[in-house]
């Protein structure tokens, strides 16, 4: 079941669901996208068209972010279940490590990727992990390493809407590549330490975006799409219909 918010199209899945619908993806052996979207990304696709067919064509979509779960009900089209990417990357390092699916870690600060790697190694002592690297999309050694190894599981960290674009190309890159992509945007990030994670009372709360205001407060335009732009556009969506 997908539910439409302001043109962007969400799957309405539980967590675990969505897990074993990755896993389908890596058995179905070809090259699949899944995406993780929030609120400031659905704010940005209605401006830019390509984005939003990228997001509407992907294999999955999973709502990141509290506000989707609020606009869902308030459309009467509501979501099952919040699925963050950081939980997703988590889930899914479990899954491969039972599986046995090779990970690659593209993308984040440099350092950050690495330690991020390290850290889901360290609890994930079987997860094959063929390589990870910061990189950018125009880097020409970011599709060689990706070329070399040919991951089952991408994850990639460059930002919404780059990752998803970057993921949208990459089939058309890379011969016989058959990864399922998930873009986890700052993921890396929480899971290495750089940034701590709001308390789970914040997160079932919804207010994350406060703890984030404090903790980095240079975000603060991201927030406001997220608090602010966002709720309006909705509201607008429902006055209209």
């Amino acid at each position: 079941m997908k539910c439409n918010i302001l043109g962007v199209k969400i799957d309405s899945i539980k967590f675990e669901k969505a897990v074993k619908k990755i896993d389908s993806l890596i058995v179905a052996n070809k090259p699949s996208q899944v995406v993780t979207v929030n609120p400031e990304m659905v704010m940005a696709a209605q401006k830019d068209k390509d984005f939003r067919q990228i997001i509407n064509r992907a294999a999955l979509v999973v709502p990141d972010g509290f506000g989707l779960m609020i606009a869902g009900k308030f459309l009467g089209t509501p979501l099952q279940e919040r699925v963050t990417g950081v939980d997703l990357t988590w889930a899914i390092c479990k899954l491969a490590e039972d599986r046995g699916y090779s990970v690659f870690f593209l993308g984040g600060k440099s350092g950050i990727t690495k330690e991020a790697a390290r850290r889901i190694q360290k609890i994930h002592r079987g997860l094959r992990i063929v390589g990870y690297y910061s990189g950018a999309p125009e880097d020409k050694r970011t599709l060689d390493n990706i070329a070399k190894v040919k991951p089952d599981i991408l994850f990639v960290a460059f930002g919404a809407p780059k990752q998803e674009k970057f993921i949208s190309n990459l089939k058309s890159q890379i011969s016989n590549l058959k990864s399922v992509s998930i873009g986890v945007g700052g993921t890396f990030d929480y899971i290495s330490g750089v940034y701590p994670y709001a308390p789970e009372w914040m997160r079932k709360a919804g207010l994350e975006w406060l703890y984030r205001l404090f903790t980095q407060p240079w975000r603060w335009h991201r927030i406001l799409t997220a608090t602010i732009r966002f709720p309006w556009a909705i509201i607008k969506s429902k006055i209209l219909q």
